[in-house]
């Protein structure tokens, strides 16, 4: 049997956000490798093989998941929300970049999964509505500057931005600084939005603005949705408002 790399996407967290095509390569797969958390939700299966390791440690797992796919083996290296968005299918091809020739041959496919925004979004209403923008508050792998460069031209392009990775026990004052740059480039009525734990037991939705935002209530389990001139805010009685982004440019 020749060896195929599946880099699956499992959504942020409910089993109903599972492809149907993710699940039939989760069933098809000998070895299953990703992050300890990730690993622990798929359904485990006889004779299946799982390597779990720390969230640092990407292209590590990356090239043992092609070691194995180069000796005829059935892999799914598995991610949280969609594989392509701030996770491993980047590490996978980064590997393959820098590693050896033959790897390049290998049967390598991406199966995509409901990303953290989408999750979201959806459950905010329509914030994404029109065009926007995803940064990674991560400094693990580019300098903060950096960072604050592409927060200040999404501000000032008028882009919904929707924040990954914002707090961190490694990282909690990032959140305050984003913000802070973001409070001067934007008027303070900005409707931003924390989506925490989206799809899971403790799922909680905060509607605010910007200049009233509290940064300490975010943590790695939030999207931050930071709203453009479009982003409205529709008022219900008895239930929680809907967000949404005009889809006609102001």
């Amino acid at each position: 049997m020749s060896g195929c790399l599946y880099i699956v996407g499992l959504g942020p967290a409910d089993e109903k956000w599972l492809t149907l095509e993710a699940q039939e390569a989760l069933a098809q797969a000998q070895d299953i490798i990703g992050y300890d958390p990730y690993v622990a939700r798929v359904p485990m299966r006889p004779g299946q093989t799982r390597l779990a390791s720390d969230n640092r440690v990407e292209i590590d797992r990356a090239r043992e998941a092609l070691a194995r796919t180069a000796q005829g083996r059935v892999v799914a290296v598995v991610s949280g929300g969609d594989p392509g968005v701030f996770a491993m299918a980047a590490a996978v091809f980064e590997a393959v970049d820098h590693g050896p020739k033959e790897w390049r041959a290998l049967d390598i496919r991406v199966l995509p999964g409901v990303s953290a925004m989408q999750a979201a979004a959806a459950r905010l209403g329509a914030p994404l509505g029109h065009d926007f923008c995803a940064i990674s508050l991560s400094d693990n792998l580019k300098p903060w500057s950096v960072i604050e460069k592409r927060l200040e031209h999404a501000a000032r392009g008028d882009f919904v931005i929707a924040l990954y990775n914002p707090a961190s026990r490694a990282r909690p004052t990032r959140i305050a600084d984003a913000f802070a740059l973001l409070r001067r480039l934007l008027p303070g009525e900005t409707l931003v939005s924390f989506a925490k734990a989206v799809g899971r037991e403790k799922e909680e939705i905060i509607l605010t603005r910007l200049d009233e935002a509290d940064t300490s209530l975010i943590d790695m389990s939030t999207l931050v949705v930071i709203g453009a001139s479009g982003t409205k805010r529709i008022a219900r009685e008895g239930a929680r408002d809907w967000v949404y982004t005009s889809r006609k440019a102001e």
